[in-house]
């Protein structure tokens, strides 16, 4: 399957800029355009790396789409009739395009499922998972219901996440501005005060780094861009993401309180996953890779080995050593009385409450170090500059 771009104008005279539509080949493409009624202009060929940044949908866009969906279809309304009532109110042209291809292709006869892989990546796996699962027992409108609290809940907690994180981020660039304003503005006007005598020691090394800064910013501004650039495209190298990830989840204190927010994410992510019907296997490997986590992903790869070749589901989870033994256990438990499903749903909503928790500890964490970080360079020029104006105020007064 081909991406295509396009321009065209609609019989009404509306012109149609930046369209996607995906064809078997250029003849498919056409034809397609024809059958819409529209007039194309002009069209080109995109690979499919390049169609997967068309448009993403965030987790708040399917969280509200699904909640749309879902209260069609629960009122009685066909699929196809709701994808046409949902295609309409999209605001944004990017979505409102995804989502018309959608409703043409289930219009045609396409299932929902693959009218949504043909995308292209504009939908997450899960979303596409999940809604094969409701088509395959029947129970799509049950299933798009249990995407809209799954989607909800997460993008819920993603706002706590920027919520919480808000303070210390101000706090963060509040204490880039002070050093700067101290070594840029403030430490100059005192040099003209001062001896070559007090230029020593602390006193002159605190000017000299104060006299690079206004001299030579560039340098500083060139080195913090190429750290941020070495560090994200380190990342994207799989044997330093894999190490990074570990050291994430395997950090003193920090790496337990993240554990909690990766645990809460799991339990619901499998809960949702595997209460549709979706085998166990599958449900295992789509919970890992949602979490973003590469040290996870890697291990669950052995999890979901040993579950094929029969071993207990808490047992091999236990071994990773990831998760605590609480959330082992509750899964034992889930797995002993052939109500995991149930088990899950119920731990989801435990651990989405202690991610909460964690999240406001992790935030505990960062802003003492904030604060410390500003106080001790304020500290720092202090302790370099009021000895030196004492000692140039004694030998004035002397």
């Amino acid at each position: 399957m081909k991406t295509f771009i396009y321009t065209a104008t609609d019989v009404q005279g509306n012109t149609i800029k930046n369209a996607r539509m995906s064809a078997e080949d250029v003849n498919d493409f056409l034809e397609k355009i024809n059958e819409k009624g529209l007039f194309c202009s002009s069209y080109k060929e995109t690979d499919s790396k390049k169609s997967n940044t068309l448009h993403k949908f965030k987790m708040e866009e399917l969280a509200y789409n699904c909640r749309q969906l879902s209260a069609m279809l629960t009122s009685g309304l066909t699929l196809v009739r709701a994808l046409d009532i949902l295609y309409k109110e999209q605001e944004k042209e990017a979505p409102k395009q995804i989502f018309r291809e959608v409703y043409e292709e289930v219009q045609k006869g396409s299932s929902f499922s693959d009218a949504l892989k043909m995308q292209q990546g504009a939908f997450p796996n899960f979303f596409v998972s999940m809604v094969q699962a409701g088509e395959s027992s029947g129970s799509l409108d049950i299933i798009v219901r249990r995407l809209e609290e799954y989607y909800d809940k997460q993008n819920k907690l993603n706002n706590k996440v920027k919520g919480a994180l808000m303070y210390p981020i101000i706090l963060a660039v509040l204490c880039v501005v002070i050093v700067i304003a101290l070594f840029t503005f403030i430490m100059p006007t005192f040099k003209d005060l001062l001896t070559e005598e007090d230029m020593k020691g602390l006193t002159g090394a605190l000017f000299a780094f104060s006299d690079s800064i206004t001299g030579y910013w560039y340098i500083y501004v060139g080195v913090v861009l190429a750290v941020i650039f070495i560090i994200k495209y380190s990342l994207k190298i799989p044997a330093v993401r894999y190490k990074f990830d570990k050291l994430i989840c395997k950090a003193p204190k920090l790496g337990r309180l993240i554990v909690k927010v990766y645990t809460g994410k799991f339990a619901r992510t499998l809960s949702s996953l595997y209460s549709s019907g979706i085998p166990m296997v599958e449900a295992l490997e789509r919970s890992a890779a949602i979490l973003n986590n590469v040290f996870i992903e890697k291990a669950f790869v052995t999890v979901v080995d040993e579950v094929k070749q029969g071993e207990q589901l808490s047992v091999s989870i236990q071994r990773t050593g990831i998760f605590e033994s609480m959330f082992c256990s509750i899964i034992f438990v889930g797995e002993e009385s052939g109500a995991l499903d149930t088990i899950l749903e119920k731990s989801a909503g435990f651990y989405e409450d202690e991610a909460d928790s964690a999240i406001q500890r992790i935030v505990g964490l960062i802003e003492p170090v904030m604060i410390i970080i500003m106080g001790g360079a304020i500290g720092l020029v202090i302790a370099g500059i009021l000895p030196a104006l004492y000692n140039g105020m004694a030998n004035v007064a002397g």
